[in-house]
């Protein structure tokens, strides 16, 4: 092994020095050619070369270009978070012309289980090949998805176009960080993420404003329609407008030797890992474990590079977004479904209802955006939003038959409040902790984690959800039964009862559906109180970083991999002696 001890002397002084070639023409990461190019000297080998500081303002774009990126990152991110949530309303309907509750579950999963199957797939993609082309492709995987839902003429024909456009989803929202982390500096970057947030919260706040609307007056099918026009756009604006001076290719590869490093191997363990976990928990655990051993394997170059986990506050962000899927999407879901099945609301009141908690999510989200960048520290706001988020989430497990209107809009305030920063904390930390070139697959891999609790936590919550309705209707209303409940629509129970002329029964059966909600509910509460748990162990570090601070970081990278390159020659030295 090659000794680099003079190189790891110089290190901050050299690597992270920038050359001019004021002559010489470059092209940058979409092929359009600049007059002048900073060029970072390249590290040797085995070295990952530190980059310029992130914080050096003429390094990204400014002006109306700036803002252009922003409105195309905006509007793509509109999209998927508008995609999120109006489907909330509109599952009784889709639940009742499908004719069966039963798949409320998949509807959710599908779409989750390959938006996460995908997600470290997309890290190194965005590493590798063109960040710009990569997004434009997810954004049409997408829309081909929600094209293919809003025909579907069955239920699984529904859940197929859920699952394409959970493909495209794994690459949108991972894709607008790292195009971010292109286009503004570090410190700046919180208060972008609280916009994101906030976009996020708006577009929550809209989705089941729409689903309901399109549901009640049009056609829940047009809640996916929506998704063209509004992609189509995104698209066009991403295309003219995003300019991102990151050579493609820096090493001159191969697109073969690209494709290589996209870790393969690893991916078709994953994907049908992630797959198989909600129906074949044993085939998912193998494959767990040999995915495991390839990664390890593979180090640097592996979909879930190993170096991610050894750095504590980089293993908790992940641990972190896995517990933010796992308590949000199913709050969501199934929150709509207690305005719908239990307390009777039509699918634009079923909305209406869940604006307290969405518009909690956009207040707070903006607001703890800004206080991480005015301070500095994500440390006490993550704390304080796990805390009241904790409070909020266990509250809204009391909801019964009659709960009165200052309870459950209290009680989605407070869970709102209470999550607004969470969606972007993962990321906020991972960022503040790599470089940046490592910041693509970092970015991913919360967004795996994110989407990875989110896909099986549903399906666990309509797993107990389903359990929980039929042993209290057991239990509550014997005469009736349950697989009757079970393939009825969530906003036909009280017809069918009537037709069925059990209207003595109806707040029986209600109250089991209340009570198999419940369990859903508790499922989040949990997630929520790991949430708060994990919050405790971030390391506090502050985000504005000084040149010093990050030259002592690099150097010291470069020491540690000398030491690990230095210890495996011993080895060697050793076993051939």
């Amino acid at each position: 092994m090659p000794d680099f001890t003079t190189e790891s002397k110089t290190a901050t002084e050299h690597y992270f020095r920038p050359s001019k070639s004021p002559a010489k023409e470059t092209m940058d990461g979409d092929g359009v050619a600049g007059s002048e190019q900073t060029v970072v000297e390249k590290a040797p080998s085995g070295i990952a070369a530190p980059k310029q500081d992130e914080d050096d303002e003429s390094r990204y774009p400014a002006g109306p270009q700036f803002w252009l990126v922003l409105v195309s990152l905006c509007l793509s991110v509109f999209l998927v978070a508008l995609d999120q949530t109006i489907i909330a309303p509109a599952l009784g309907a889709i639940t009742t012309e499908y004719g069966s509750t039963k798949d409320i579950g998949w509807y959710g999963s599908a779409y989750m289980l390959t938006m996460t199957a995908l997600q470290p797939m997309y890290g190194n993609i965005y590493r590798l090949f063109n960040i710009k082309l990569t997004f434009l492709g997810a954004i049409a995987l997408f829309e081909l998805g929600s094209l293919v839902t809003a025909v579907a003429p069955t239920s699984v024909a529904f859940i197929v176009g859920r699952a394409i456009a959970g493909l495209g989803t794994a690459g949108i929202f991972s894709g607008s960080m790292v195009i971010l982390s292109y286009t503004m500096p570090l410190r700046r970057r919180p208060a972008m993420f609280g916009v994101f947030g906030g976009l996020w919260g708006v577009s929550s706040v809209v989705g089941p404003l729409l689903g309901g609307a399109f549901t009640d007056k049009v056609t829940w099918r047009w809640c996916f329609y929506i998704n063209l026009p509004i992609g189509g756009i995104a698209m066009l604006a991403i295309f003219w407008f995003l300019r991102i001076s990151r050579p493609d290719n820096p090493d001159g590869e191969s697109y073969m030797a690209r494709i290589l490093q996209l870790d393969l191997m690893g991916a078709a363990i994953l994907i049908p890992a992630i797959i198989m976990i909600i129906g074949l928990l044993v085939g998912a655990g193998v494959a767990a474990i040999a995915f495991t051993g390839i990664e390890t394997w593979q180090q640097d170059k592996s979909l879930l590079p190993p170096q991610f986990f050894k750095k504590r506050n980089v293993l908790l962000a992940m641990l972190f977004a896995l517990f933010v899927g796992a308590y949000f999407f199913p709050m969501v879901y199934y929150l709509a479904l207690y305005f719908q099945a239990v307390q009777g609301d039509t699918a634009i009141e079923a909305g209406i209802k869940l604006l307290p908690f969405l518009i909690s999510v956009v207040i707070s989200s903006i607001i703890c955006g800004a206080l991480i960048t005015a301070f500095g520290y994500y440390n006490p706001v993550i704390l304080f939003e796990a805390a009241i988020l904790t409070a909020g989430a266990g509250l809204i497990t009391t909801f019964w038959l009659d709960t009165p209107f200052s309870q459950w809009f209290g009680y989605q305030v407070l869970a709102g409040l209470g999550t607004g920063v969470l969606f972007q904390a993962g990321i906020i930390v991972v960022q503040n902790m790599l470089p940046l070139e490592l910041i693509p697959q970092a970015t991913a891999c919360v967004q795996f984690f994110q989407s990875f609790g989110g896909a099986i936590f549903i399906a666990l919550a309509q797993t107990v959800f389903q359990n929980g309705l039929i042993d209290n209707l057991k239990r509550d209303a014997p005469e009736i039964d349950p697989i009757i409940i079970l393939n009825s629509g969530a906003s036909d129970i009280r017809k069918i009862l009537v037709q069925m002329g059990r209207e003595d029964i109806v707040e029986a059966v209600l109250g089991a559906y209340t009570l198999g909600l419940r369990n859903t509910y508790y499922v989040s509460a949990a997630a929520a109180g790991c949430i708060f748990l994990i919050s405790w162990g971030f390391e506090w570090k502050r985000i504005q970083k000084t040149g010093e601070d990050k030259d002592k970081e690099a150097a010291a990278v470069v020491v540690e991999r000398n030491a690990t390159s230095d210890g495996d020659a011993t080895q060697v030295d050793k076993s051939s002696a």
